[in-house]
């Protein structure tokens, strides 16, 4: 049975070799084009990135490498990984070496927890997690490599090496900074015992006698994992990658434009929205009284947390995903019976409004209520456990860009002036 790294070792030549027939005979053909809104619009809906790893059809939503992230809500997160690294699930004995890889992995030098001690107390805890992959950097196979010389068709095996070590100790600093910041008590051993999500979930150490909080953090794990390459981390993570930066640079800056309120603080808005109409109504509201609720809420000039989408068209199916969880886990939550009864009513009155472009739940609608259920009230920790998940995703595009030999990332730049004459010049 071929390691993972020979896994890719095997398929890395033919997707070199699709990549340079694609340019040798179409690379002249125009896949886009850039209008003066979208050039000062931050470029939405330009096609200008390449990912393989993820999709996301407005119609559909997030696909894995072609699979439906529905059809992925029973896998652990290391299934996922490998997924989106090969293209293809592993077998029995393939995810038992890479959970036997990763779990050697686990152990985190002392002195990122010096470091992170050394932080103020009040640091947010992405600027902890951050810091603290930044401070690994020393660890960086790729680096070492590269000071060394390599040869470039080679840069994707040490990458690889940086990517498994990453997220193995990704979650161990992540649940280490939540006890250390919200005053949780001493550190909880990684479980050798235990996958990625459920050794995350007793490490944060929270109660969980049932074992539903370890479901819900493998089913967060994977959902969350990638979302195409133009989002802001994503992007950030490769273009601080195309410079050759290893990959505890690039995490770290890619995972610094999640910390930001249009990127990843999306949930706990949303529960905050939860959590304040339930204080209005006292409890769960009518459905009337959440319809005209909502009326009013929208004339007033607001939008409703966690409702739209830039790209999709249709409910988010992550949204799907952990709205069915919530139904079997914690159905009598009067918090999850307000994100349903959301669901049921605000979709209709957008639909009524006529303004919105996708009345539709994003994943976001829903995530927060489950983790406040089970116990994790600290909303500034929420998008750490973001960050956990998107690092697998990124992790694996990044091994990605360096086997298929991705140049370095610099688009064009032009001034408002240029912009301004190429308009009112005639054609």
């Amino acid at each position: 049975m071929p390691t993972l790294e020979e896994k890719l070792a095997a398929q890395i030549p033919g997707l070199r070799e699709e990549i340079k027939s694609l340019l040798k005979e179409h690379g002249n053909k125009v896949i886009s084009e850039v209008t003066v809104a979208q050039a000062y619009g931050g470029m939405r809906g330009v096609k200008a990135l390449v990912c393989d790893t993820s999709a996301v059809p407005p119609e559909k939503g997030l696909l894995i490498r072609g699979i439906p992230v529905a059809e992925l809500v029973d896998r652990l997160p290391e299934e996922v990984f490998y997924l989106l690294l090969t293209g293809e699930l592993p077998d029995e004995e393939a995810l038992k070496d890479l959970l036997a890889d990763l779990k050697k992995r686990r152990k985190v030098p002392d002195y990122v927890w010096k470091v992170l001690n050394a932080m103020p107390k009040d640091s947010h805890p992405m600027c902890m997690l951050d810091t603290a992959i930044l401070t690994m950097e020393k660890e960086s196979v790729f680096r070492k490599k590269y000071d060394k010389g390599i040869p470039r068709e080679d840069y994707w095996i040490p990458a690889l090496e940086d990517a498994l070590s990453v997220i193995a100790r990704v979650p161990i600093v992540a649940a280490g900074i939540y006890r250390m910041r919200f005053g949780k008590g001493k550190r909880i051993p990684s479980n050798p015992k235990l996958d990625m999500g459920a050794d995350y979930a007793q490490m944060l150490g929270l109660k969980d006698p049932k074992g539903e909080f370890a479901k819900l953090m493998r089913l967060y794990l994977v959902l969350h994992s990638d979302h195409e390459s133009g989002n802001v981390s994503a992007a950030t993570t490769y273009t601080v990658g195309s410079a050759l930066s290893d990959l505890y640079y690039a995490l770290s800056a890619g995972l610094n434009g999640l910390a930001g309120p249009l990127h990843g603080l999306a949930n706990q808005e949303c529960l905050k929205f939860v959590l304040d109409l339930k204080k209005h109504f006292k409890g769960v509201p009518t459905d009337e009284q959440l319809r005209q609720f909502s009326w009013d809420w929208l004339n007033s000039g607001k939008v409703i947390p966690g409702y739209g989408h830039a790209v999709l068209r249709v409910t988010d199916p992550r949204f799907d995903a952990f709205l069915n969880f919530g139904k079997q886990y914690c159905s009598n939550d009067p918090i999850f019976q307000i994100v349903e009864k959301i669901f049921d009513i605000v979709p209709k009155v957008l639909m009524e409004q006529g303004k919105a472009k996708d009345p539709w739940p994003n994943v976001d609608a829903g995530s927060g209520s489950l983790l406040y259920h089970y116990g994790m009230k600290e909303f500034d920790y929420y998008t750490v456990l973001f960050s956990v998940s998107r690092s697998l995703g990124v992790c694996a595009q990044t091994v990605i860009a360096r086997a298929i030999g991705s140049p370095i990332v610099r688009p064009k730049s032009v001034t408002t002036s240029w912009i301004k004459k190429f308009v009112t010049t005639p054609a």
